[in-house]
């Protein structure tokens, strides 16, 4: 497959100095802007996935009238957390 270039950005140079003293060892300006549009296309890509599926569930519990609590679902969000933040605490002490 043939590669494509992407359009030059102009930037001021304080931006692009404290970008080249980010890179890691080894590591080119190319590989950084090639690295960080992927995670910004890829970004994109859930965050629209999510809102899709928020919008269908939306749509299903309209459809059905089965919708859930909103202190319910906190609630159990809360409880994860929880367990997530003394999971970690553990293995740190």
């Amino acid at each position: 497959m043939k590669t494509a270039t992407i359009p030059s950005v102009r930037v001021e140079p304080e931006l692009r100095a404290e970008i080249e003293a980010l890179l890691d060892e080894g590591e080119t300006l190319s590989e950084f802007v090639e690295a960080s549009v992927r995670a910004s296309v890829e970004r994109r890509r859930v965050q629209t996935e999510f809102v899709a599926r928020g919008l269908c569930s939306r749509d299903e519990a309209r459809r059905t009238g089965n919708y859930v609590d909103a202190d319910l679902v906190v609630d159990a969000l809360q409880r994860k957390l929880d367990a997530a933040r003394a999971r970690v605490a553990k293995t740190r002490g």
